[in-house]
């Protein structure tokens, strides 16, 4: 049977049954909503990427930076300017002032020593004190003076460390290798003859051993020309019964001087 509605009727039930409450028509035949797909689950916002920090700089090697300042210097005024810039040894921040070398760079003897002193932190000159008055008169029992015109007569001295440690204390092998470079250089640019070596440090520097007991008055090779290891003369005036080494020592060094002339 055809459908006795028209249009206006139509609209007008529909028109009612809104007024009624109705939100949404009803289909002729019914929906499984189960069988749908679930709704998607709201999906979370991307994670902000963690920024990452650059590449921190790698730390700078101490002892590769003194070679390199070291062999850069064409003069012993460029080398000791190349130590007085150098950043990485923490002795220098306590220390008054660099302790370069003394005496006649001509010289046939090079004399190591192992730190300055409070005497020579003051003066920035190496053996002034107490230690460096025995060595100037242990020099003259030879012959020798720091400050003589004549290179057969003169000596030159330098030490391993350039600055003070604290309270006098041993020089740490850190600090020794840190600085090794420069010494090298610097006896490679004063080009002595042979080279005394005056105690454990100085040893440690150029032997790589020490015992000092052991190794004074016996010729070896350091820094590529023969050495000799002798007592400190802090050590003697700390042990006068070894001035009877040292002057043995000091004579063997007089003998040498005058086979080589």
């Amino acid at each position: 049977m055809e459908s006795a509605l028209d249009f206006h009727t139509a609209r007008a039930l529909l028109d009612w049954q809104i007024e009624l409450g109705a939100t949404e028509a009803i289909c002729d035949a019914p929906i499984d909503r189960y069988a749908l797909d679930p709704a998607p689950k709201p999906t979370a916002p991307p994670a902000a990427k963690t920024p990452v920090p650059p590449a921190a700089a790698p730390e700078a090697d101490p002892v590769a930076e003194a070679r390199r300042a070291a062999e850069g210097a064409a003069d012993l005024a460029g080398l000791q300017a190349a130590m007085a810039a150098f950043e990485h040894c923490e002795l220098k921040r306590g220390a008054r002032n660099l302790v370069f070398a003394d005496g006649n760079a001509d010289a046939r003897v090079m004399i190591i020593g192992e730190a300055p002193g409070r005497d020579e932190d003051l003066q920035g000159k190496p053996f002034v004190g107490r230690a460096g008055q025995l060595l100037d008169k242990m020099l003259a029992a030879i012959g020798l003076a720091r400050h003589a015109q004549a290179a057969d007569h003169a000596v030159y001295i330098t030490n391993v460390l350039p600055w003070r440690p604290p309270q006098n204390r041993d020089p740490k092998p850190e600090e020794i290798a840190m600085l090794l470079p420069f010494l090298e250089r610097h006896v490679a640019l004063v080009d002595p003859a042979l080279v005394v070596l005056m105690g454990n440090t100085s040893c440690q520097a150029g032997l790589g051993r020490r015992g000092i007991t052991r190794l004074r008055g016996n010729w070896t090779q350091a820094y590529g020309r023969p050495a000799l290891p002798m007592f400190h003369p802090a050590a003697l005036l700390r042990n006068p019964h070894n001035k009877r080494y040292a002057w043995a020592d000091l004579l063997e060094l007089q003998a040498r001087l005058e086979s080589d002339t």
